[in-house]
């Protein structure tokens, strides 16, 4: 798959994070979501634990509201992902499309990537 967003908004009221993809597809991320599956070595244990999707595990760890979870700015990295820069200073995941549109946390998207 291509993907590629056609849109992009993050909601600080909501907690939320919104894309719509090129293929008509929405996907809503809580904040904590993508906090807990950032893409960065640190977070994902070194380098040797770097996978272009990420792991299953993350759609049951919950995080709840503290400055790790709440996003301070958001960052376009050329044209192919974003950084998320988290109110405690975190910046260094890279997310890219393809590992958003596989954390997409709708059954249908957990089913197509296999994160059920």
């Amino acid at each position: 798959m291509n993907e590629k967003p056609t849109g992009i908004t993050a909601n600080k009221t909501k907690r939320e994070f919104t894309i719509t993809w090129n293929d008509g597809h929405t996907s809503v991320y809580p904040f904590g979501l993508l906090r807990a599956a950032c893409p960065c070595a640190s977070c994902r244990g070194g380098h040797e634990n770097m996978k272009s999707e990420p792991d299953a595990d993350v759609f049951n760890t919950k995080l709840g509201d503290s400055p790790s979870t709440r996003v301070s700015n958001v960052v376009a990295v050329g044209s192919y992902a974003l950084t998320i820069v988290w109110e405690d200073g975190h910046d260094y995941g890279i997310y890219n499309w393809h590992y958003l549109r596989a954390l997409c946390p709708c059954a249908e998207d957990r089913a197509k990537y296999g994160k059920i």
